[in-house]
């Protein structure tokens, strides 16, 4: 019995100490958003004001709904090597839509802070698609059943998930086209085809600022602060509509607890950084830094809620 006790701690030993220095080597910061998208930006945010020992690098792998990120990151040596910054689609939505996972996104990833959180907004090319409000919108749709298109930054995204939400809420009728990536998403709309989304704010926020794009709602229940004159779409007719855009900091399995304690303490001091702060805000979102226990109720809310959509609506994976 002496013997096991030795060697369990000789073995632990090394992972311990690797945790208290941590980080001796680089630390990838793998996002499953494309170059320029929202989740891009805030990764290099993140990156820029990082002030640990080791430098953190973005390493983009969009596509497969975030899936190619995920596994790049849970095949990783827990040793904090590799760290994902998540959002609400690959870590909550796919969990719905995808029942040949290899992970569970609920135990599978250690969940480190919970880092910011926005709106979405309901946006149209106006050229294409006329319609001053929502209302408007909807009255238009329900007389063209499966004429327009939306697109999405991609199966099981959150853009795609908050429509076929606001299809349900609204009786209507359209069709989905996902893009590798919010930025292809964003184009296509200031292209005109397809000419309706809903999308993270922090996506949209510059064809929303140049007039390419017209916002008619956002999802959260409070009206914006980066859009105060465009309604929620609970005030627009759709009573109690909400979707929100996080992303969050998470390990592979088994990340020590000192790695995640000093992960989460450095998102903090970044948080309270105003040059950040500013910039972070700039993206339509506000950088929370929310503890551990946050991110995962949060990532447990998630989804339960898109599994009852699942179950409601019979949305597969494309």
């Amino acid at each position: 019995m002496h013997r096991r006790t030795l060697l369990t701690a000789a073995l632990a030993a090394p992972t311990v100490a690797h945790a208290q220095t941590w980080p001796t080597r680089q630390v990838r910061l793998v996002t499953p958003d494309a170059p320029g998208g929202g989740g891009d930006t805030l990764a290099r945010v993140l990156s820029h004001y990082w002030g640990l020992a080791q430098p953190l690098v973005v390493d983009n792998r969009p596509g497969a709904s975030g899936r190619l990120a995920l596994e790049a990151v849970w095949r990783s040596p827990p040793d904090g090597t590799a760290l994902l910054l998540g959002n609400a689609g690959s870590n909550g939505i796919n969990a719905a839509i995808h029942r040949d996972l290899p992970y569970d996104l609920e135990r599978d990833f250690t969940p480190i802070s919970l880092i910011a959180t926005g709106p979405n907004v309901l946006a149209i090319n106006s050229r294409a698609l006329p319609a001053r409000d929502v209302p408007a919108l909807i009255a238009l749709l329900r007389a063209a059943p499966g004429r327009y298109n939306y697109g999405s930054a991609g199966a099981g995204s959150s853009a795609h998930f908050s429509m076929e939400l606001f299809k349900l809420r609204a009786g209507v009728q359209v069709e989905h086209i996902p893009y590798r990536g919010a930025p292809a998403m964003a184009q296509a709309a200031v292209a005109g085809d397809p000419p309706l989304l809903i999308a993270n704010l922090s996506n949209v926020m510059p064809f929303l600022q140049r007039g390419e794009l017209t916002p008619l709602a956002v999802t959260s229940l409070e009206r914006s602060p980066d859009l105060p004159g465009v309604p929620t779409l609970h005030e627009s007719g759709l009573e109690g509509f909400e979707t929100i855009a996080w992303n969050g900091l998470f390990g592979p399995p088994g990340l020590p607890p000192e790695i995640v304690t000093r992960a989460h303490a450095e998102v903090a001091r970044i948080a309270a950084l105003p040059d950040a702060r500013d910039r972070v805000r700039a993206l339509g979102v506000e950088i929370v830094a929310g503890g551990p226990d946050v991110l995962a109720a949060r990532v447990r809310a998630d989804i339960a809620r898109w599994r009852d959509l699942v179950a409601r609506t019979g949305i597969r994976a494309e």
